[in-house]
């Protein structure tokens, strides 16, 4: 197989491409985008070959997108070169990145991880906001968590906000997906501390004493921690609000949670 041209909206590649900005279609195929020369690098080089690579005339001769149409045609995938315009459109953005690929999406099941094998691990609940669980995940990443596990009906973290919100980390960082029952189930036998923050916890976060592995436990951006979410916690810690701010964003509340249990 070979490098193609394409320069129309209507091949069927392209149109592909862009349907996978909806939902159902990602959950059909089992596909994304991830948009930039960076996030497509980060996925070939934790060994995720793009099924389809498409990039502008200006990047066709960069060393990372060659390295990348090599990897995309080895493992039998479709390398493209296309114009501004395709590029526009899959994207959904006036000023769009020159390189855009097309993976195939990994899930992690909850009984393969090993909570030993890292010190923090993320349990998100219900989390709604894409940019919010790719800004998480990223941060995860950075940390060095185990895993991000996503407990009921959560925002996609395939979509296409979402995994430009983890600049690359959508390839690094386990993603589990489970319900409220398995979740429940499957943290009964967690080794180490299994941590909440509660606006009624009197524990401030930097002092509270968390056994490692621990598995910090966040509800989402409206509710928080609903009470039958809370009673699996076993350590519950306050941010302390000093100005007139009653609560923080989610993936800075995450972030700041990861970094003090680590």
């Amino acid at each position: 197989m070979s490098v193609k041209a394409v320069t129309s909206l209507t091949n069927p590649t392209v149109k592909a491409v862009r349907a996978l900005h909806l939902r159902k279609e990602r959950d059909e195929t089992g596909l994304f985008v991830a948009e930039g020369l960076k996030n497509v690098t980060e996925g070939v080089e934790l060994g995720h070959a793009p099924q389809v690579l498409m990039f502008g005339k200006d990047a066709a001769e960069h060393p990372l997108t060659r390295r990348a149409v090599a990897a995309t045609l080895a493992a039998g995938g479709e390398a493209i070169e296309v114009t501004h315009d395709i590029l526009a459109k899959v994207s959904r953005r006036d000023n769009p990145q020159a390189v855009v690929g097309v993976f195939k999406q990994r899930f992690t099941a909850l009984d393969a991880l090993q909570p030993p094998s890292a010190d923090v691990w993320v349990a998100l609940h219900r989390v709604r906001d894409p940019g919010n669980l790719g800004t998480i995940v990223r941060t995860a990443d950075a940390a060095g968590c185990g895993a991000v596990i996503l407990v009921g009906e959560c925002c996609d973290p395939y979509s296409v906000e979402a995994v430009r919100a983890t600049m690359g980390s959508i390839f690094a960082v386990p993603i589990v997906r489970a319900s409220e029952t398995e979740f429940a189930a499957w943290r009964g036998g967690w080794p180490g501390s299994v941590v909440g923050t509660l606006l009624t916890a009197e524990v401030d976060h930097r002092q509270a004493d968390y056994a490692r592995p621990a598995l910090i436990l966040m509800g989402n951006e409206q509710q928080g921690l609903p009470p039958e979410m809370a009673a699996l916690t076993d350590v519950n810690v306050k941010i302390p609000m000093r100005g007139r701010a009653d609560s923080l964003n989610l993936s800075v509340a995450t972030g700041i949670m990861i970094y003090a249990v680590g």
